[in-house]
């Protein structure tokens, strides 16, 4: 086999070496001729695999340079003229997925709609042997999202995508690459008219019990977007069966709380208990509803008792409210230089701040004069250069 390179065939056909991550295909047949003399007559002599690996990595070093340039370009114009708009439809077309990749990000950073057929194209193409066309589902990915970006709303693209699973060569056996394609189009899918809410529903049910954890966490979150009483029901059922990891049953905490609101405080406030990772989970969604009633269960629990690490989680989701009650009581933790002072500064500076709310927190920490405070303050919450 030769072992040439071709700037046309996406990544992982035949031996190949890695450019950023992807995969030059090889070589099938389709290289020109060299001819030379033999004594009396004309002889056919092919291009040598050294030869044909020059040529095709010389190709796609240089329309690699021609995209990489392109994106310097957009990223200090307004709007891409039509001459680089041509050159982003060509480049959608590559069979190279690494060069279609890098396409379908500009596209979709510079809202190109008049390119939705060249992606929508471009995204059919990589699911054909998409093992080798496009290991790793790096184009689709990337596709996908540009056809989010330019609002595309027919169903049938993302179904293919829910439905993909693209099992390439692992260490032990094989694994299944297209996880992060399906979460995506399970989201995109929400977004798409025609589609009853209960329908919706039934496609999401699958991925909520997908062998991948990212898609889990995905199909929950889109289920939060649906809404309504079903997806409540879903997502309740789904919390309280539990046996998941701490992170898919944190998207199924935060999407139940912003469907049911308040109702359902009582149910994600008792995880709150054991203090584990998924007590974590729990906590940081229920700073994510920003109301006095979450508020009141992360305070509660910490008025509870809580070891090191559990106290300084709590701490940060209260400070993550943003709610000018959560910040009056952690200055007031600061003020009485109490156990948590340490842990509500670092809550605080992980926040992001206002300039005032430093000030604020300077001046509590100047009042207890505390060295070990004045030093957590210097350490967590520095000063910003002018």
């Amino acid at each position: 086999m030769d072992s040439g390179r071709d700037s046309s065939r996406g990544v992982g056909d035949g031996d190949s070496t890695g450019v950023g991550g992807f995969v030059i295909g090889t070589m099938r047949g389709i290289l020109p001729e060299n001819r030379c003399r033999s004594v009396g007559r004309e002889q056919e002599q092919p291009m040598s695999a050294k030869q044909a690996g020059k040529t095709t990595r010389q190709g796609f070093d240089k329309e690699l340079a021609e995209l990489d340039a392109l994106s310097e370009a957009l990223k200090s114009n307004a709007a891409p003229d039509a001459a680089q708009v041509e050159q982003l439809r060509k480049a959608l077309a590559y069979r190279n997925n690494f060069l279609a990749t890098k396409a379908a990000r500009m596209v979709a950073d510079a809202e190109l709609f008049a390119l939705l057929p060249e992606v929508l194209a471009a995204f059919d193409r990589f699911f054909i042997d998409g093992a080798k066309s496009d290991p790793q589902c790096w184009a689709k990915n990337a596709l996908v999202k540009a056809l989010v970006k330019l609002e595309h709303c027919e169903k049938d693209a993302y179904l293919r995508g829910l439905r993909c699973h693209q099992m390439e060569p692992a260490m032990g056996g094989a694994s299944d690459s297209a996880g992060a394609l399906r979460g995506a189009c399970a989201h995109a899918l929400v977004d798409c008219p025609g589609i009853s809410d209960a329908d919706l529903l039934v496609l999401l049910l699958e991925p909520l019990t997908d062998s991948d954890k990212t898609v889990r966490i995905e199909a929950a979150r889109a289920i939060g977007q649906v809404g309504g009483a079903s997806a409540a029901l879903i997502l309740r059922l789904r919390a309280l069966l539990g046996k998941d990891e701490p992170e898919v049953l944190g998207a199924c905490y935060s999407a139940l709380l912003a469907v049911e609101g308040a109702r359902a405080i009582e149910l994600v406030a008792a995880v709150l208990k054991e203090g584990d990772d998924l007590a974590a989970e729990a906590a940081f969604a229920l700073a994510e509803m920003r109301t006095p009633q979450a508020l009141a269960a992360l305070q509660q629990r910490l008025r509870a008792g809580a070891d090191a690490w559990f106290g300084s989680v709590l701490l940060s989701a209260i400070a993550l409210t943003r709610l000018p009650e959560a910040l009056d009581y952690l200055i007031a933790l600061i003020a009485r230089d109490a156990r948590e002072a340490p842990s509500a500064l670092e809550a605080i500076g992980r926040s992001a701040p206002t300039p005032e709310l430093r000030s604020r927190v300077e001046q509590a920490v100047e009042q207890t004069g505390s060295q070990r405070l004045e030093q957590a303050f210097c350490r967590h919450l520095p000063a910003r250069p002018e």
